[in-house]
């Protein structure tokens, strides 16, 4: 009867009903059914919600926000383009340098790709790009959103398996940095292969050089904000969000002048309106996550492992399907939250480090974001190129494999993503 249950809330999904109330509804009834007390659900939740990890995330969504609006990506473009954007196809590989350190500021691919998409997409259309391949570069570059610290992504995955949110962030950097070095990789040869002249014969003075990194110092600092204040033990993750969202505030408003003081309070309306419905997914997805612990399924599902005889290699193999088939139908937060309660208990039994199980999921994550029907980065590239969608996919693709390259070398060789959290923080 559970099994239909939860086959009949799949259901719902299909049918297209907002996850939350799929979520809701389905844990509901299956609590209702095995005679558990909902006074002891709605006590766990409130335990739940009451985790200082979690105000983090509303204060990332603001960050990201102004971020967005806030001429932070304009500056960080010209930074970058004053070092490489002479080099032969430098124009996308300074899509990947501001990608990169935008993704270390707001921790969303989404904005990510939007911010830097709309300044570089016609920029690259201007120096001879084909748009697909336009398209395909800032797709990537901006799923660093979710791997580079901070990664809202992380956080969640923090919460949900609580793990420690720091080691996750520095579990994300090795891998973050390779991500952004294959994509610049594959840009170098195919402008080469193709014959491209991006940026021929520009050149920056010493002054225009000077006065355009100064101009992004302010953009910089954010990063160092949020990750100095961290590592360096002065604040906590909470902590460091809360700064971030005031810092992305003031270098908006005062340092690049790109929001008013009355456009302040519209801005962060629409945070709060984002932050809000992740945070009610969430709160439906621990509901589930009660049901998932309390009904024994996690038991089962590790006895039926057992006896097909799975181990870690296969079991990561299964779950990289999983989030590939869920990815195409479902946005980031909600595959995380309907997979994560079910497979976290399981990484005991296969003796799978969940940092690194982290860094797999978020890079599955970042490949959900460019695989259709559902990737939403694939929607917001083809609304700034104009393009259709399957122009846009068909420029994806080639990076779709890189990425998923990234992902076997993570999967086969732990140390990538456990590295660096080892020799920080022991």
């Amino acid at each position: 009867m559970n099994a239909a249950l939860v086959a009949g809330g799949g259901g719902l999904l299909i049918l297209g009903l907002p996850i939350y109330l799929v979520l809701g509804v389905t844990a509901a009834v299956l609590l209702f059914v095995a005679d558990t007390p909902m006074i002891a659900v709605t006590q766990k939740i409130v335990d739940e919600l009451n985790s200082q990890t979690l105000i983090a995330v509303p204060f990332f969504v603001v960050a990201a926000t102004f971020m967005e609006r806030g001429g932070v990506a304009k500056a960080l473009i010209d930074a970058a383009l004053s070092w490489v954007g002479q080099v032969r196809g430098g124009l996308g590989i300074v899509c990947v340098i501001a990608c990169t350190i935008f993704a270390a500021m707001c921790g969303s691919s989404v904005a990510t790709a939007l911010a830097m998409g709309t300044i570089l997409v016609p920029a690259m259309l201007r120096e001879g790009y084909e748009r697909k391949f336009a398209a395909g570069i800032v797709g990537s570059s901006g799923t660093l959103g979710i791997l580079i610290p901070p990664s809202l992504a992380m956080v969640v995955y923090g919460v949900l398996a609580d793990e420690s949110v720091p080691r996750l962030f520095l579990a994300g950097v090795i891998p973050g940095i390779l991500q952004a070095l294959l994509i610049s990789g594959w840009i170098i040869f195919y402008a080469r292969r193709k014959g491209y002249r991006f940026n021929a014969g520009q050149s920056v003075s010493r002054g225009d050089f000077v006065a355009t990194n100064l101009r992004a110092l302010p953009a910089l600092s954010i990063p160092v904000i949020v990750l100095g204040g961290i590592y360096g033990g002065i604040a906590t993750v909470t902590e460091a969000a809360a700064l971030s969202a005031v810092a992305a505030i003031l270098v908006s408003i005062i340092c690049y002048r790109t929001v008013s003081i009355a456009g302040v309070v519209p801005l962060i309306a629409l945070a709060t309106r984002n932050a809000a419905t992740i945070m009610i997914i969430i709160v439906t997805a621990l509901i589930f996550g009660h049901w998932v612990t309390e009904s024994g399924a996690t038991a089962a599902i590790v006895d039926f492992a057992r006896a097909q005889e799975l181990n870690a290699a296969t079991f990561l193999v299964f779950v990289t399907l999983l989030f590939f088939v869920l990815g195409m139908f479902l946005e980031v937060f909600s595959v995380l939250l309907i997979a994560l309660p079910v497979l976290i208990p399981l990484l005991p039994e296969f003796g799978i480090n969940p940092i690194q199980f982290g860094v797999i999921v978020t890079i599955n994550m970042e490949l959900a974001l460019l695989t259709p029907p559902v990737g939403l980065n694939l929607f917001v590239l083809s609304s700034i190129t104009k393009a259709p969608l399957a122009e846009v996919i068909a420029g994806i693709w080639p990076f779709v494999v890189l990425i998923a390259l990234l992902l076997l070398a993570v999967m086969v060789m732990p140390g990538l993503s456990l590295w660096l959290p080892t020799l920080v923080l022991g």
